[in-house]
């Protein structure tokens, strides 16, 4: 498999990267993540400091290889006790991915103290002030990925060739992939790894809910909406009794503090608590190729596999140009 720049920086077999993924990226998920060559990050989205700095003990404790952290900014009232943790534990992690607002205050903070820094961005634009600030490495999401969205809403086929052509560091493309033909298209792209979400979460390691991830196994290609647009942001989410409820009134409601009711803390109470009916699930629009439920080890495994085997299959049908 390609992407030998990202596998270097980050110190892994394969450039294949979890996602943060809110109140769900917890350190054990992270740590099969890494034992099958993948880099596993813990989230912080929706964990107190507590939870956040236990959940890097375990999956120090799970793993021996590297793993990262994900921090959302705008997810958190004070982001300083969670940069507190993480440097207070950078032995422990390889890098910290940054998302969800301006990363460029923080990105000397991690560097200085030895860390990798990986940057979300969702244009080319931002991409390039990320290389600019020092990042090492920049995910570029597509608008077919789940939970918060770029407002651009550009999806990879045109967001990955134009990041690359503008920034000389390794481009690791996210949204909608959920297998090998997929890591291929990706690297066709030019990307240098990807970033996989939703699938992490329909893994045995994942503290989701199972109603969560039996959901993701039954549904389809037509199975998510976007959120939020009513206040001029996205959030891809699974379809569903309730998430119809919340878009009907958002035809008639374009107020942040009106709509606050119906999606704060929602994502929880169907994520972890499983009550599907109550809430919204965050899911990309690969979800149709979510079969089972197993490891992430063994995800990681087999999606190298299916890249081995699609290869030949992409080198014959291009042999043509």
């Amino acid at each position: 498999m390609g992407g030998k720049r990202v596998c270097e920086i980050l110190g892994i077999q394969y450039p294949i990267l979890e996602g943060g993924l809110a109140y769900v990226g917890n350190g054990t998920l992270a740590a099969a993540v890494s034992n099958g060559g993948g880099f596993g990050v813990v989230g912080s989205a929706g964990r107190s400091v507590e939870d956040f700095l236990e959940q890097i003990k375990i999956a120090s404790e799970h793993t021996d290889r590297p793993f990262g952290v994900n921090l959302p900014l705008s997810r958190h009232s004070d982001n300083s006790k969670y940069v507190q943790v993480i440097l207070e534990n950078k032995d422990l992690i390889k890098a910290v991915s940054i998302s969800a607002g301006n990363p460029r205050p923080l990105i000397p903070v991690f560097k200085d103290a030895g860390l990798k820094v990986i940057v979300l961005a969702s244009t080319a634009y931002h991409s390039v002030r990320a290389e600019q600030a020092g990042a090492d490495i920049i995910v570029c999401e597509g608008f077919e990925a789940g939970g918060h969205l770029g407002p651009a809403e550009l999806t990879l086929f045109s967001l990955i060739p134009q990041a690359v052509k503008a920034v000389s560091i390794p481009v690791v493309a996210a949204g909608g992939i959920s297998n090998g033909q997929g890591i291929l298209a990706a690297f066709a792209l030019g990307a240098e790894g990807v970033q996989l979400g939703t699938r992490f979460v329909a893994t045995t390691e994942c503290q989701a809910h199972e109603a969560y991830k039996q959901l993701l196994v039954e549904s389809n290609d037509d199975a998510t909406v976007v959120l939020e647009r009513s206040i001029g942001r996205a959030l891809r989410v699974l379809k569903g009794p309730y998430v119809q409820e919340v878009l009907e009134f958002e035809k008639s409601n374009s107020n942040v503090e009106a709509l606050l009711p119906y999606i704060k803390g929602k994502n929880k109470v169907a994520a972890i608590d499983g009550k599907t009916g109550e809430g919204w699930l965050n899911c990309g629009q690969s979800v149709g190729l979510i079969d089972k439920v197993e490891s992430a080890t063994t995800v990681v495994q087999n999606l190298v596999k299916e890249v081995q085997e699609a290869a030949p299959a992409f080198s014959k049908a291009i042999q043509g140009f």
